[in-house]
């Protein structure tokens, strides 16, 4: 883990040849505390909020960026480690740099960009809108909205919303944003509510189609899910901040070479992963390595 300096690069050189990219396809930034609560040593483990335990762990912090194709197909394609104590940038720093790489060098063709509220700023929403592509995000319910300029700015819970601006949304202005963008209200079934915004200004937009759209998203949280269940992520115990980048970039080529298999055999990762696990058990009952004592 000491003696190599591997990095998201490699897991791209991968990825590149996985990823079905067109238009239609999507961007899908989110970051995942890999949670290491007893470490004291470990380079890069730091205080972080996690959305699963919605409270603040210790471990280390990875803002992903995924492509996916919309029907469930998704690869990670670039990665930033969030290490406030031992680099300046900022979580969205890291958003603008990778959104910036995947469309300006790699010349990624996914329209849609999709990411929640943390992402939410005005500067990166007129970054993606200037890059053409198309954003769906969430805003917290106290940010501020202005439907015309003799109402000003008001919140969220503030609009009166009729049945047909639940259907196809309303135009709103943001502050320090030059464009208008569409606001769409999401109840689910248990009464959550998603403010979802949108600079997607087609005409026949409606609900359920930025419902669909926004629920891509989801793929990313999958993502995290098996890249933790899978890989042994969270278990490097090393301390050198190298040994545990090297660890997590080792993580990211084993979830996709589990990927890879599982599309080639139509089966799930978790089914590939329990399948290396039951062959090997069943070939050392067989045949062990190690050979019980013989008693005396």
């Amino acid at each position: 883990m000491h003696t190599q300096r591997l990095t998201a690069q490699s897991v791209w050189s991968t990825a590149k040849t996985l990823i079905r990219d067109t238009e239609e396809s999507f961007l899908i930034v989110d970051d995942s505390v890999q949670e290491k609560p007893y470490a004291k040593a470990i380079e890069l483990v730091a205080p972080h909020y996690s959305g699963n335990k919605h409270a603040v762990v210790r471990g280390i912090d990875i803002v992903n960026l995924v492509h996916s194709s919309g029907d469930g197909d998704y690869y990670p394609i670039d990665y930033h480690v969030y290490a406030p104590d031992y680099a300046k940038e900022t979580k969205n720093d890291y958003f603008l740099a990778m959104l910036k790489e995947a469309f300006e060098i790699r010349n990624i063709r996914a329209r849609y960009v999709l990411f929640d509220s943390w992402y939410a700023s005005a500067q990166n929403l007129k970054y993606i809108h200037r890059q053409g592509r198309i954003f769906y995000t969430t805003l917290k319910s106290n940010r501020l909205v202005s439907l015309t300029k003799e109402e000003g700015y008001i919140h969220l819970e503030a609009i009166k919303w009729t049945s047909e601006h639940l259907r196809t949304g309303i135009v709103v202005k943001l502050k320090e944003v030059p464009f208008h963008v569409k606001l769409f209200k999401l109840v689910a079934t248990n009464g959550d509510i998603d403010w979802v915004i949108t600079n997607d200004s087609a005409p026949d937009l409606t609900r359920d189609i930025v419902r669909g759209r926004n629920d891509v998203r989801w793929d990313v949280e999958c993502f995290h899910r098996e890249l933790k269940q899978l890989t042994g992520i969270e278990k490097c115990q090393c301390q050198s901040a190298w040994a545990q980048r090297n660890h997590i970039a080792c993580c990211y080529h084993a979830w996709l070479a589990l990927k890879v298999h599982a599309s080639k055999l139509k089966k799930t990762l978790y089914r590939v992963h329990y399948e290396l696990l039951s062959n090997y058990l069943r070939a050392e009952l067989k045949q062990p390595h190690i050979r019980a004592l013989k008693l005396a």
